[in-house]
């Protein structure tokens, strides 16, 4: 059984400064009337560097949207520590700072959206912080045509498609200028049209605003856009990786659970019907050139 693998990840002296890290963190649901405690993350360490875009991947009920909630203090460990920007987020003195540097969106936008127009919806956070009124027009400007919203600055957010409604989530967290994104499930309640438009607008925040995202999706395609791949599995880290190197093991993933990107999976299937394709095929784009150079 090809198990816990451990895919190294390099980072030279000169890698930016790590801007969340989970050191040995355990978590424990507290009883219910209907359920005894139950520990879901059993020791997880992970750190994110800035301007990394990280997938973090697991199947229902792995701990992936716990490991989540902790990065901004929405859940506080058992055990271990969190730091964000070298705040411990078990200090209470430092929780609003920690929530300014790392934002959350989460599926569904509709519980993000609170103003009837586009451009009031993301003012509302900049406002509860106490941005002055002068800088107010052009942090809601920038953000939304960060997301390629600000043409629809007037328009009422109940009558947007699910993808744009998601995008205006997101102009809200970035008008409140985090240093870190974490994105849990965006895409799920969307169309394929809409998943489109989040996903870039996500590579947009990464490749030219600089800003950290740690994305959980069951998108598997959507997870080979990002820089690192980390797996979890039943509260366990399983794998973590360049997403090359870790869907390259499709054994593995399969047995827990988990699916690879369409094109590495065609690739896969033409390997096995004797064509010589690589075995780190991740787009349909490189699945594309593979076909067409072993016709050659």
């Amino acid at each position: 059984m090809e198990d816990n693998i451990t895919i190294q990840y390099d980072h030279t002296e000169e890698s930016p400064e790590i801007q969340i890290s989970l050191q040995n963190v355990f978590y424990e649901y507290e009883s219910t009337d209907e359920s005894p405690p139950k520990e879901v993350l059993h020791g997880i360490s992970i750190d994110i560097r800035q301007g990394e875009f990280v997938a973090l991947l697991g199947h229902n009920g792995s701990g992936k949207s716990t490991i989540a909630k902790h990065m901004n203090a929405i859940l506080l460990p058992s055990g271990g520590k969190v730091f964000v920007a070298g705040m411990d987020t078990a200090d209470e003195a430092l929780l609003t700072d920690i929530r300014r540097t790392v934002g959350m969106v989460f599926q569904n936008p509709d519980n993000q959206l609170v103003a009837t127009i586009v451009e009031e919806d993301v003012a509302f956070g900049p406002e509860n912080l106490g941005v002055p009124s002068d800088e107010m027009r052009k942090l809601v400007d920038d953000a939304l045509k960060a997301v390629g919203m600000y043409e629809y600055r007037r328009h009422a957010p109940h009558k947007l498609s699910g993808g744009q409604k998601q995008r205006v989530a997101i102009a809200g967290i970035i008008a409140m200028r985090p240093k870190c994104i974490v994105f849990d499930e965006p895409t799920a309640m969307l169309d394929p049209r809409g998943r489109q438009e989040v996903m870039d607008a996500i590579d947009n925040l990464v490749r030219n605003l600089g800003i950290t995202v740690i994305l959980i999706t069951h998108y598997m395609d959507e997870a080979a856009r990002a820089d690192r791949v980390i797996i979890v599995n039943d509260g366990n880290l399983l794998t973590e990786g360049k997403p090359k190197d870790v869907f390259s093991h499709i054994d593995m993933l399969r047995e827990h659970h988990l699916d690879v990107p369409q094109a590495t999976e065609l690739a896969q299937y033409l390997r096995a019907m004797g064509y010589d394709i690589p075995d780190d095929v991740l787009t349909p784009e490189e699945c594309a050139r593979a076909i067409m150079n072993a016709r050659r």
